[in-house]
């Protein structure tokens, strides 16, 4: 695990989109994994600024998202289908039939999973995945359990990921209480895994994750095993590590 210390938020989005966009140079056709919420947005604004001076090109890319809201339509502003349009693909010239999310409109959860789990095995799976880390560790949207989880699932978000998500929405009633979303086995099986985290309210997440014991009640913990990662945080992030 290589652990690159920066100064702010700005820092940690150029620095890792510098890691995302070092991958589609060397392999035009590769497997993206993306994910969502508020830390990867400028990453992916950094992106579209080198797409759009002609220094990246996303026409041969494959793309495999993280985790989708159950029950939310492609068109809700809150989808991360929409987020994903409206953050990178919409700007981007990636052939959007190659770039897959979970069904998060399929009621019936089992065939949503399998059918998604599917999707990524005929892709080869992600030549780098690109995570964020919830406040209580969780990546994706696995949640802290007794289990690391290994394929795509149902969630149902803890109370405290239902909070941090609540700004995105009119009121915390409206956040889905589900979420189809990529398990542990998927995300490891990635060939290198890059993570962003950024300010102090992250700092025990990051602590548990990269330094603590390897357990499913901090599911980050799990990347201790991987045998490339990259993390990209700022020193607020980072506060509570002895680096």
């Amino acid at each position: 695990m290589r652990i690159y210390k920066v100064k702010d938020y700005a820092e940690m989005s150029r620095k890792a989109a510098a890691v995302m966009a070092a991958q589609i140079v060397a392999k035009p056709d590769c497997v993206l994994g993306l994910a969502t919420g508020s830390t990867p947005i400028g990453l992916y604004k950094q992106l579209v600024e080198w797409y759009k001076s002609g220094d990246l090109d996303f026409s041969e890319v494959t793309t495999v998202n993280l985790d989708e809201y159950k029950g939310l339509p492609k068109e809700n502003d809150q989808s991360y289908y929409y987020f994903m349009n409206d953050n990178l693909f919409s700007h981007v010239n990636v052939d959007k039939s190659r770039t897959f999310l979970p069904d998060g409109t399929q009621p019936d959860a089992e065939k949503a999973c399998t059918e998604y789990d599917e999707i990524v095995r005929a892709t080869g799976g992600a030549d780098i995945q690109l995570l964020g880390l919830g406040h209580n560790g969780h990546i994706g949207f696995n949640e802290p359990s007794d289990v690391f989880k290994k394929n795509t699932h149902c969630v149902d978000l803890t109370e405290s990921t239902i909070k941090a998500n609540t700004r995105f929405f009119a009121s915390e009633a409206d956040v889905p209480r589900q979420a189809y979303t990529m398990g542990i086995g998927t995300i490891m099986s990635a060939k290198k895994i890059l993570v962003v985290a950024s300010g102090a309210d992250k700092a025990d997440a990051v602590y548990k994750s990269f330094f603590g014991p390897i357990t499913p009640q901090v599911q980050g913990s799990v990347l201790q095993l991987h045998p490339d990662v990259v993390v990209v945080a700022d020193e607020a992030a980072l506060s509570k590590c002895d680096l």
